[in-house]
């Protein structure tokens, strides 16, 4: 049975569901900071998927991205899949700005995480909702 990695779920909130993969939001409010976690057991590394859900994972971290990208008016979008700390599979999509506290260098460690607000979280899930209309479900 699939269940979200702990140390994910200590780090984030869950915003929803693609067919593939759940949708996380990083608690950290220093950057838009998205995570999707593919809903299969056991699994590491992209190429461990079959190859319909390498297909679907490409497509929904596409289109996040993509999303993410025109809604939130990046200045570069970051996606990466590390797991270094976390084994599960896993990839972060995070909305860069050349004003952001880490800019250009990588986002961990360089500065104090700033939780949501309880409004500020609403806002976001409102938002992600507006943002996303194609294949997602949301759980707020």
């Amino acid at each position: 049975m699939f269940e979200v990695a702990p140390q994910l779920l200590q780090d984030s909130v869950i915003l929803g569901d693609f067919p593939l993969s759940r949708l996380l939001l990083c608690k950290d409010s220093n950057y838009p900071w998205f995570i999707l976690v593919p809903r299969r057991e056991g699994v590491r590394e992209i190429f461990q998927l079959s190859e319909d859900d390498q297909r679907q994972l490409i497509w929904e971290s596409s289109y996040l991205s993509r999303q993410l990208d025109h809604g939130f008016n990046a200045d570069k979008m970051n996606v990466a899949a590390l797991g270094n700390q976390v084994p599960q599979l896993h990839l972060h999509h995070i909305v860069r700005y050349k004003n952001d506290a880490a800019w250009p260098g990588p986002i961990w460690g360089k500065v104090p995480l700033v939780p949501y607000t309880a409004s500020e979280l609403e806002n976001m899930r409102d938002r992600i909702n507006m943002l996303l209309t194609k294949q997602f479900e949301s759980f707020s």
